[in-house]
């Protein structure tokens, strides 16, 4: 898919780059006598929109725009389609949708935007526009019905994973990927079942914890925990090395068993209402357990716990709530560093450790959070932390952008994937379940032998003295 036009273009390239989109539209728009705008309810702030300067300075960071090299599927270029729709020389209609959804919502721009322009909050609002006036074709309202009647609830998704881990044992996930049918046929359900780690049937079945969990020695925070869903099935040992390091660190930690999904999937594709369910069912499940802090070990979940307040703004009976629950998350990096590390720490092999870490879009761009994880894993003993190159850009995973669409996010992954390796590190450090799962599966892909952890795994492994790969 990559083009020829490059994303380091000169100002004046990209300037008329612009100026010819916005001709092509206003030229398509000319015959079309009924213009399909946003509905009344939260569309776009023009205030935003104009703050937008068009210099072009986030189309170098935009990895939608790296891999399909059009001006409408950047940053700058969706903001002028917003800016249109709003005034009604553009619909929303299936031609300006499509550029919407190739927003991986990753957030580069925001970090990279000299003006200051809230792209954040013009795409959140956008989503749930086109969720609501853009009909979909019966397959993607297909597909998308079962992610988001499947993820989110943890409880469907144990059931499913069952039936999964019986598909890997049995043999037929090998018989399935060695044809490639899957991926020729239904592209969408292929990229699905291409994420798909190990699953180990004690993890999926048995992943409960007390509901009170006592500080080892003095007890300092009284913190809630959230497990969140493909966290807590995919990559249960991060959960339990979290659970272990906070309470090796003077933390009383509360497991409310009526936790669900934090809302992130629905909330970052524009399903307004079910994020809102979730999220009012987030606030319940810890109102009443007198907390310190509410941690999270998960980039994209952490983002959206953040964004409570946001997405409950209009719920009279729910927005002080959010602002309060908000005020006490943090993701497991951040206060760690914030409240500081009590336990002793040994190293986890015997020689020199090589580590390069992945930063999350929504830890880095989202949270802003990038120098906590790693003065964390500094403080491992005999590790040796290693940069990639372009270590900004996203992997393509974003949420189920790679289930959604594979073509963009396979390239993404390709790429991360070779920056990571070209590292010489013999193992990445990875804070978010969706970028491990895409990592993974481009190492798998590419023949690399190359393991992942998340930081909280390495830093348990350091308190309790074990090896890893021991």
């Amino acid at each position: 898919m990559q083009t020829s036009e490059t994303p380091f273009q000169s100002s004046q390239n990209t300037a008329d780059s612009l100026q010819n989109t916005a001709f092509d539209y206003n030229n398509e728009l000319k015959n079309n006598e009924v213009k399909q705008g946003f509905d009344p309810k939260d569309p776009p702030k023009q205030d935003l929109i104009d703050a937008c300067v068009h210099c072009g300075f986030c189309l170098a960071t935009c990895p939608s725009y790296r891999v399909i090299g059009k001006e409408t599927d950047s940053p700058r270029g969706r903001i002028y389609l917003m800016d249109a729709i709003n005034k009604g020389e553009a619909s929303l209609d299936e031609t300006t949708s499509q550029h919407f959804d190739t927003c991986l919502g990753c957030l580069a721009c925001v970090s990279t935007c000299p003006s200051g322009v809230e792209y954040d909050k013009l795409i959140a609002a956008t989503r749930p526009q086109v969720e609501r006036n853009q009909p979909r074709t019966l397959g993607d309202r297909v597909f998308r019905s079962l992610i988001f009647n499947l993820f989110p609830y943890p409880a469907r998704l144990r059931i499913i994973l069952i039936v999964l881990w019986l598909y890997q044992v049995l043999g037929v996930q090998k018989l399935v990927r060695a044809t490639g049918l899957l991926n020729r046929f239904l592209p969408r359900l292929g990229a699905m079942e291409s994420i798909l780690p190990q699953l180990s049937l004690k993890q999926v079945l048995s992943n409960d914890y007390p509901d009170i969990i006592p500080a080892q020695g003095e007890k300092r925070y009284r913190v809630g925990v959230i497990l969140g869903c493909v966290q807590r099935f995919f990559f249960s040992p991060v959960n339990a090395a979290t659970v272990r390091v906070l309470t090796a660190n003077g933390c009383e930690v509360v497991v409310p068993k009526s936790q669900g999904c934090c809302a992130a999937l629905p909330a970052h594709q524009g399903q307004e209402a079910q994020a809102q369910e979730l999220a009012r069912q987030m606030i319940d499940s810890f109102a009443d357990s007198e907390l310190d802090y509410i941690i999270i070990n998960a980039a994209g979940c952490g983002h959206t716990l953040k964004e409570y307040a946001h997405i409950l703004k209009d719920d009279p009976v729910y927005k002080e709530k959010a602002e309060a629950f908000v005020n006490k998350v943090r993701d497991v990096q951040e206060f760690l560093v914030e409240v500081g590390l009590t336990a002793e720490l040994s190293p986890v092999t015997e020689e020199n450790l090589t580590l390069v870490y992945q930063d999350a879009c929504h830890l880095l761009h989202g949270q802003k959070i990038s120098v906590q994880p790693r003065q964390l894993l500094k403080q491992i003993p005999n590790v040796t932390l290693k940069e990639p190159l372009d270590a900004a850009l996203c992997c393509g995973s974003a949420g189920v952008y790679n289930m959604l669409q594979p073509e963009v996010a396979d390239e993404l992954g390709e790429q991360k994937v070779e920056n990571l390796v070209n590292t010489g590190a013999s193992l990445i450090a990875s804070a978010n379940p969706g970028c491990s799962l895409q990592i993974i599966k481009h190492l798998r892909l590419q023949g690399h032998e190359m393991g992942l952890m998340h930081p909280m795994e390495l830093l348990d492994a350091s308190i309790r003295g074990v090896k890893i790969g021991s």
